[in-house]
């Protein structure tokens, strides 16, 4: 286990979690948020993409009341991610991406929950000096969300992510650590 906050839990991702990932990133209404309505994955393409990578990525799973709900994932920043954002390199900064899988979850606090308790392990146990995401700039819901946690609108992204055919627009959001 990563870290757990009351009912929420992230822990590292577990082979027996391909099965979760499989149905979650096959569900449209998910798709429409992550990888896009036209990316669907089988259980074949999530062992692919989600495991036996070395990419410096930690991937972990979300439980809510010891049900999976979602994934999370955070990376320290590579040197072509940090020019890209507008950073010097001279901070450590972490990227996280992340998704509720089970919509019957949506819209209760816990991606609030999740995100905050996120930054907290990112800032106290790998002494992070900012937290950083680039969703989608039409992604209000997730952007409120963000915001609520502390994070700001640093920079826009123009056709940063491919996304259901097209280039869209995001937003550099940072979480900065208060001295």
């Amino acid at each position: 286990m990563l870290f757990q906050n009351g009912k929420l839990v992230v822990r590292e991702l577990e082979l027996k979690d391909n099965y979760f990932l499989a149905k979650w990133l096959s569900n449209s209404i998910v798709l429409e948020y992550y990888e896009g309505r036209d990316n669907p994955f089988d259980l074949e393409k999530v062992n692919k993409t989600f495991y036996n990578r070395e990419s410096g990525v930690t991937r972990c799973m979300i439980e809510y009341e010891g049900v999976e709900i979602g994934y999370i994932q955070y990376y320290l920043l590579d040197e072509k991610s940090s020019k890209t954002y507008g950073y010097d390199g001279k901070e450590t900064i972490y990227g996280t991406d992340q998704f509720i899988g089970e919509i019957d979850y949506w819209n209760k606090g816990i991606g609030k929950l999740l995100v905050n308790s996120m930054v907290k392990f990112l800032v106290g146990q790998k002494q992070a000096d900012r937290v950083v995401m680039d969703p989608q700039t039409w992604n209000e819901r997730a952007i409120k969300c963000y915001e609520k946690c502390g994070f700001q609108k640093v920079k826009l992204l123009p056709e940063h992510e491919f996304h259901e055919g097209q280039y869209r627009d995001c937003w550099l959001i940072e979480y900065k650590k208060s001295s």
